[in-house]
């Protein structure tokens, strides 16, 4: 009788150690863990005083309001682009908020949101530059950002390229001559030209399509991406995403 109560004791013991390091290990259950690239204004980008920790921008006001109506903390996870759909698939992240572009090719992997931005592709040059369409890129020095919708524009064109990981080291390539042109989402390259003199943007409605931003959650994830939607669709709807891009890019 006693052999048995002990055992039955251990039994209780190892279930409420159990029970403790399964509630540690399940740290993300009071959070929403997003991954992101903070190096694409105004969508994210670091500064001192963000909405998230040292995160600012479009995205990381949308994530923080996806948090706050699921009563949830959110957590940002900042990394390489081409990082973050390897990372939401290892369980690493939650979902990836980076102004990434819903594609065919990536929802055989992710379940995308609803959309909650339009942008295209543009192509920001020096001010005296002779580049009026896409088609004058085909002799120049053209630059990109791994990973993003413009490095695969400008493969699928046939031009020679060259790709850097952040939107701000292109665009010190262009300012010092080192580029002719730098291919890029509308929205950052208003934010570029604003921060820099000497460039502009031309634009060509022929070659570029409009595309359309999502937040991705692992295939599968109903019930994250069910409140992720819900959310988005009532920004979307009340004008608060307009609002935040207006604010964002007329920010200094």
């Amino acid at each position: 009788m006693k052999k048995l109560t002990k055992i039955v004791a251990v039994v209780c013991v190892l279930s409420m150690m159990a029970a403790l390091f399964a509630g540690c290990s399940s740290s993300k259950g009071d959070a929403i863990v997003f991954g992101t690239n903070a190096e694409f204004p105004p969508f994210e980008y670091v500064t001192s005083n963000g909405v998230i920790d040292n995160y600012d921008g479009i995205d990381m006001a949308i994530a923080k309001q996806i948090c706050e109506d699921n009563s949830v903390t959110p957590q940002i996870n900042n990394m390489e682009f081409d990082s973050l759909l390897i990372a939401l698939e290892n369980g690493q992240i939650d979902a990836v908020i980076s102004g990434m572009t819903i594609t065919e090719e990536r929802k055989k992997s992710v379940d995308f949101s609803n959309p909650y931005y339009t942008a295209t592709q543009v192509m920001i040059v020096k001010e005296d530059s002779d580049i009026t369409c896409a088609a004058d890129m085909a002799d120049k020095r053209i630059v990109v950002i791994q990973g993003y919708t413009g490095e695969i524009c400008v493969q699928e064109m046939g031009y020679d390229f060259q790709s850097f990981k952040k939107g701000t080291e292109a665009v010190l390539e262009l300012v010092n001559g080192k580029c002719d042109v730098v291919v890029i989402d509308s929205a950052t390259a208003d934010k570029y030209v604003k921060d820099n003199e000497g460039i502009k943007i031309v634009t060509d409605d022929t070659a570029f399509e409009a595309e359309e931003y999502g937040i991705a959650v692992k295939k599968g994830n109903t019930e994250l991406l069910n409140k992720i939607n819900a959310t988005v669709d009532r920004m979307v709807s009340d004008g608060t995403v307009s609002e935040l891009s207006v604010k964002y890019s007329e920010a200094e």
